[in-house]
């Protein structure tokens, strides 16, 4: 993961205030808007979903499928895809007057470092990766110990599994595979694996995550033709995936399930969890976690260490053992 650049005391104020002064600008939007859509009779209250989320907006899909387009009501948290709500009908589109209980939600902190939602109500993180842009384990482990720490089981996703370069990374496949991931291999271009993928999203609501570029938009396209969603380009100066898909979106799939297709990133913070959460995220360390001499071990140099007897003696990888480290650390900062 990439350092931080460390600001200055005066930095900071200058960038919270512009994101306050940002904040003041979007609440009194907010409420104009809110004026203006309640200033008629606003219908019954009805059940809903969040299809997709565009700023103050978002797309509610109602109990009998209807499309609606729909403004938050004032002093509710914000929402994201996959909520489930309670929306009125306005005099043009609808309110949002409150929002059900989620049994779900993946987080990460935003710049800021407040801990924001981005989907809630999920069954499956899909882990997508491939050859090209080139995976970082690092990523892959800091999505694993997200899908730990909120309930959600992982799925690890290799796309583009047609291609030469694929063969790469069988070492790491075969580590992943050892520790009792549930990992499937694919290709959206040729339709390799497709059919496997299909039985595996099906009556569940899943997440697509991962980089950008690594072909999850087209994935969605290839399990749903007439979803449309744009498809980018690896860029050809550092092989890094352009990012296209600009906010998460909810499909329905003819199997009965729903697929969230996310944004693309090259980075997952995990600042928000706790050390003992990311031990708990690396399932080989459980049965060794409270065997260490010191009740305090980091897992450094200590001695007595039982993580680190485990890395000596190959029941740790030392890629895994790097990645953890690397998380860790970035809890540190």
């Amino acid at each position: 993961m990439t350092n931080k650049r460390h600001l200055t005391r005066r930095q900071q104020f200058r960038i919270d205030k512009i994101q306050s002064e940002r904040s003041e600008r979007a609440q009194r939007k907010q409420a104009k808007t809110q004026l203006a859509l309640e200033g008629g009779e606003l219908g019954e209250e009805q059940s809903g979903r969040v299809i997709a989320h565009f700023g103050q907006a978002m797309e509610v899909e109602a109990a009998d499928g209807q499309m609606v387009r729909c403004h938050l009501r004032a002093n509710l948290p914000p929402l994201v895809t996959g909520d489930k709500v309670i929306w009125r009908q306005a005099a043009s589109g609808g309110v949002v007057v409150a929002c059900q209980r989620r049994s779900s939600e993946l987080c990460r902190p935003d710049n800021s470092g407040r801990l924001r939602p981005l989907a809630a109500n999920i069954d499956q993180l899909i882990i997508v990766f491939a050859p090209l842009p080139t995976p970082h384990a690092n990523l892959l482990d800091r999505y694993l110990v997200a899908a730990e720490q909120a309930g959600i089981a992982p799925l690890l996703l290799l796309n583009k599994a047609d291609l030469p370069e694929a063969g790469m990374l069988a070492p790491m496949l075969s580590l992943y595979r050892s520790l009792k991931f549930p990992l499937l291999e694919v290709s959206a271009r040729a339709g390799q694996g497709m059919d496997a993928l299909q039985k595996v999203l099906a009556d569940k609501a899943s997440v697509f995550v991962g980089q950008s570029g690594v072909g999850k938009s087209s994935l969605v396209n290839r399990l749903l033709p007439d979803a449309g969603r744009a498809i980018g380009e690896l860029s050809g100066t550092a092989g890094k995936g352009t990012h296209k898909t600009s906010s998460a979106r909810l499909f329905h799939l003819p199997s009965g399930g729903d697929l969230i297709d996310s944004p693309g990133i090259r980075e997952f913070d995990l600042a928000h969890v706790s050390r003992a959460a990311v031990e708990a995220g690396f399932i080989e360390f459980r049965e060794r976690l409270g065997q260490c001499r010191f009740r305090d071990c980091k897992h450094q140099t200590e001695p007595g260490c039982a993580l680190l007897a485990a890395l000596a003696e190959g029941h740790i990888s030392e890629q895994r053992m790097h990645s953890y480290r690397q998380i860790v650390a970035g809890l540190r900062a």
